[in-house]
């Protein structure tokens, strides 16, 4: 018997996955008749069903179920090798894929990026704005810069500063709605009109401090994108809470000092430790560190940008 190929493994797992060969299809690039060929092809050659065809689509036999856990155990393998691999390098140079967040990335990351491709010109940054975390030892990315209160155990890096929220009103808000500021008791009840935080976003600092002060009646509109509740506050829908490293460079936003909300969410610089000796991430981790560390008093409310 001529032995299994790793991509009739990869075709299995696939099928698995989307429970169609469509979905199998357009995960792999190729067309329907293609991956039903092949699926033919391989049960004939195997003399077993590697699936069965109900209503509710393509279901493994135990034999089926054989090959994923295979497959994905042979997935994580090369996964695992492609890393000690690309940690092996000692030229800062290729392809970086970074992850983060829109926010992190436009109000943060990006003015940075001039600096680090003039001392570091061979390196090409990949980045993927996600505000999921994505799985870094999946090589989804290489590296991260990402907002966590404890980032996994499997990665290792630095927290450069614990990210702090505050409290913020657009002028011509603050100047038609005439609040005490001095007041939280008045801040916080209505008629003042609040955006609040649907979610994800009601999960952090900012967004819990909302639902356990915040009286509901005053929030006018909730939103779940943080770079949305920058525009809301300062279109002037009501006070909303921001992370201050983006409030405090609204030039139209003012900060209301009495509001403190606690945070515990950290800024961190991440990668696998496979990585850890690949000169170009080497050279990011040091490079974005250092610079995200100069910022540390803006992204704890200390300071103005």
């Amino acid at each position: 018997m001529q032995p299994l190929a790793w991509d009739d493994f990869r075709l299995v797992r696939a099928i698995a996955e989307q429970r169609s060969l469509g979905g199998a299809a357009e995960m792999l690039g190729v067309n329907n008749s293609t991956v039903f060929r092949r699926l033919n092809t391989l049960e004939e050659h195997l003399g077993v069903r590697i699936f069965e065809r109900a209503r509710s689509g393509y279901l493994l036999t135990s034999a089926g179920e054989e090959m994923v856990a295979l497959a994905t155990r042979m997935a994580e393998s090369i996964i695992e090798f492609e890393r000690r691999i690309a940690g092996q390098d000692v030229r800062p140079s290729g392809e970086l894929r970074v992850t983060t967040t829109d926010t992190i990335f436009s109000h943060l990351v990006a003015p940075m990026f001039c600096t680090f491709r003039q001392r570091y010109p061979e390196i090409t940054l990949d980045f993927v704005i996600d505000n999921r975390a994505l799985n870094l030892s999946r090589r989804d990315a290489d590296v991260a810069i990402r907002a966590s209160v404890d980032p996994p155990q499997t990665l290792i890096g630095r927290r450069v500063a614990t990210i702090a929220w505050g409290a913020y009103a657009s002028e011509g808000f603050l100047a038609h709605a005439a609040l005490d500021q001095d007041s939280l008791e008045a801040m916080i009840r209505p008629p003042t009109r609040w955006v609040g935080l649907g979610e994800p976003l009601a999960t952090t600092a900012g967004g819990r401090w909302v639902t356990n002060h915040v009286v509901p009646d005053c929030v006018a509109v909730k939103v779940n994108m943080v770079s949305t509740l920058a525009a809301a506050v300062n279109a002037g829908l009501g006070i909303g809470l921001l992370p201050c490293f983006i409030g405090e460079q609204m030039p139209t936003a003012r900060r209301i000092p009495i509001i403190k909300p606690a945070s515990d969410t950290g800024l961190w610089v991440l990668t696998h430790p496979d990585l850890k000796k690949a000169a170009r991430v080497r050279a990011f981790l040091e490079f974005f560190g250092a610079e995200l560390a100069k910022k540390r008093r803006l992204i704890e409310g200390e300071a103005v940008a």
